[in-house]
């Protein structure tokens, strides 16, 4: 897992320095997710909480390679937030898309790839999720963009392939209610960016 995390990062930095290639950059972005995690089990039997979407926000460094057909790494600092009733969920993790695109028409582009994403930190109402099943885990993202010049846009969705629950334990009135969340996201994720 750490070797595929650190292949990831020595690949984006490999990229970043890449700019003399045809239509190749590199730069910083940031934006919001409005996103909402998986279900909320409280005990064995109960019925599964649903999640309330929330705003969250990202930032972060890309690459790109290519011009007409392109591949566009990133690495990037996200921080997710889902409510379940009067309980929030919060999470922070580094996020790593992998995405091959292709212009489209002038300065539209679109674009697909998967995400490595590696868990930082977890709470639940106040509470710290430690027993997460997998710190790491691949999702996928596919949206559109819209350059101009030094500024982009784009909109994209992104989900967990797999699920990931953490679990941890409430002491409600002395007696420990052993609880999980899938922590897998499930977001649209809305970035500007800016050439260096």
């Amino acid at each position: 897992m750490q070797k595929l995390v650190i292949s990831t990062l020595l690949l984006t930095l490999f990229c970043l320095s890449a700019q003399a290639q045809n239509g190749s950059s590199f730069g910083i972005k940031g934006g919001l997710n409005y996103n909402a995690n998986g279900d909320y089990f409280e005990s064995i039997g109960e019925n599964a909480r649903n999640p309330e979407r929330n705003v969250g926000y990202h930032v972060g460094v890309f690459g790109k390679i290519g011009d007409k057909l392109y591949f566009r790494p990133e690495l990037v600092y996200t921080s997710t937030k889902s409510d379940y009733d009067s309980d929030e969920f919060t999470m922070k993790k580094i996020d790593a898309p992998l995405l091959v695109g292709i212009k489209v028409i002038g300065p539209l582009s679109v674009f697909a790839g998967p995400s490595l994403q590696y868990i930082l930190d977890t709470e639940f109402d106040g509470i710290n999720i430690d027993d997460v099943e997998d710190e790491f885990s691949v999702g996928l993202n596919f949206g559109i963009g819209l350059n101009l010049n030094k500024f982009g846009i784009d909109l994209r969705y992104e989900r967990g392939f797999s699920e990931n629950e953490g679990t941890f334990i409430e002491n409600n009135l002395g007696t420990g209610i052993v609880s999980r969340i899938d922590t897998r996201p499930d977001q649209l994720i809305l970035s500007l960016s800016f050439k260096l």
